[in-house]
């Protein structure tokens, strides 16, 4: 049986019998070892190559082996580097540590001894990196604390919102009505460099159209009837830190433009005012709309769209996410029961059923408004299915039955068409782009079908 390899070494050395001497020595140790004559072929194996450990020679031609050292860390600053240098030379050792480097052997080397140190280095690093690791998974908990939830498609949500909050970049989120749009958008916030800055939401849908540009970028005094003062517009309000358009979908066509160069340009002008203000804000966009479709059909800009689209959350709808239902609908049942002072526990198992089988069309504000009546209305310790909206007990899923020996559970094949749309634009979130790809329809032909059905609404 092979032994276990221990590690990846990348060797650095000008000297080829001393290089060579190290590469036989620590393969016959069970490393998997890479030896290079120079730092500029170093840096070049380094390209598409992870090792555990850089072992490098002060010593080197071209670029010595602390210079490589500082780049090697520049660019990696997980990666790392020990180095070799001729006994009585600490000050070069010291030099070294300043630039990055783990730690240092002297020349003249043993082979089985550096194969025994680096050994150790080795599982100290790892050890360090799992630690680090645990600490990231318990941060990741607790700042993305308020969006439960440990299904995969939520994972994957966490995994994106970890990578993308440090960034400056636009976002946008999307997913239905009630899946928690806002708390991604704040999320981000939180965690990211403008994290000390303000936070500022606004509801675009719930701005009349007359208003919005005033709402968004300010007004001068008298620049219309009401203008009875200067008003600082949310763009400035935000300045430093976060502006969240939620239902971006619904700005109306003509302010998309004036929203667009406020994007490109950094700079606002308040209604009635002739300067403009520079505006330093990070956009977080949400909508619950399909708008590659808005922007096909000309109701909303391409230019916009791929200015607030450079990354892209798509959240899943409640229904596709397993048991997070269980484990929400308990959350809030421990929220509800501690405000009302009543002694509510857990949720029973005919009830736990309901829950699971309910498709959630309002998602995680509909769970949690129907958690809220349940705590209210409850008298057990446990909450039962009587507890339950009548929509959610008498709920059955749109399941299509064929392998049925039953003629009566057998419907028409324009049902089972019916049945199948239905549940490919839930499963979707009702983005109509991507259902249709799924179905193999072209727009037309799904738009067509959903009118044909009654399904659209």
């Amino acid at each position: 049986m092979a032994e276990r390899m221990q590690g990846r070494v990348l060797i650095v050395d000008d000297d080829d019998d001393l290089r060579d001497l190290l590469v036989v020595g620590l393969t016959a140790q069970s490393y998997e070892v890479v030896g290079c004559a120079s730092a500029e072929q170093v840096l070049a194996t380094m390209v598409d190559r992870r090792f555990d450990l850089v072992l490098a020679d002060i010593n080197l031609p071209g670029m010595n082996g602390i210079e490589l050292c500082s780049r090697i860390i520049g660019d990696r600053p997980d990666q790392t580097v020990m180095v070799m240098t001729a006994f009585g030379s600490m000050k070069s050792a010291i030099e070294a540590m300043r630039a990055g480097a783990y730690d240092y052997i002297t020349k003249p080397l043993d082979v089985d001894a550096v194969g025994l140190r680096i050994g150790r280095v080795v599982r100290e690093v790892r050890i360090r990196e799992e630690a680090r690791r645990l600490r990231a998974v318990v941060e990741v908990k607790e700042s993305f604390g308020r969006i439960l939830g440990s299904s995969a498609a939520m994972q994957k949500v966490y995994d994106l919102l970890e990578r993308v909050s440090d960034s400056e970049a636009s976002v946008l989120v999307t997913g239905e009505s009630g899946t928690g749009k806002e708390l991604v958008a704040r999320a981000l916030h939180d965690r990211g460099p403008r994290r000390g800055g303000p936070f500022v939401a606004v509801n675009c849908s719930a701005v009349p159209e007359n208003l919005l540009e005033s709402e968004l970028f300010g007004h001068a005094k008298g620049s219309f009837t009401d203008a009875r003062s200067d008003r600082v517009g949310l763009f400035a309000q935000a300045n430093g830190g976060t502006l969240f358009l939620d239902e971006v979908g619904e700005i109306p066509l003509l302010m998309q433009p004036k929203l667009l160069r406020a994007l490109e340009e950094r700079r606002v002008r308040p209604v009635g005012s002739n300067a403009e203000v520079p505006i330093d804000v990070r956009i977080v966009a949400a909508t619950n709309r399909d708008l590659e479709a808005a922007v096909e059909e000309q109701r909303f800009r391409e230019d916009l769209y791929f200015r607030i689209n450079v990354i892209h959350v798509a959240l899943p709808p409640l229904r596709s996410r397993g048991t997070d239902v269980l484990a929400l609908a308990q959350h809030f049942l421990n929220r509800f029961a501690l405000q009302a002072g009543k002694d509510v526990q857990g949720i029973s198992p005919a009830a736990a059923q309901r829950l699971c089988d309910y498709e959630w069309p309002g998602n995680v504000r509909e769970l949690r408004n129907c958690m809220e009546r349940a705590v209210a209305l409850t008298r057990y310790t446990d909450l039962a299915v009587e507890d339950l909206p009548e929509r959610v007990v008498k709920y059955r899923r749109s399941h299509v039955v064929v392998a049925s020996d039953d003629p009566s559970e057998l419907v028409p094949m324009e049902e089972v068409e019916r049945r199948y749309i239905l549940r490919v634009v839930e499963a979707v979130g009702g983005n109509k782009t991507v259902a249709a790809k799924i179905l193999g329809f072209d727009r037309k032909t799904l738009y067509r079908k959903l009118e044909r059905y009654k399904l659209d609404a």
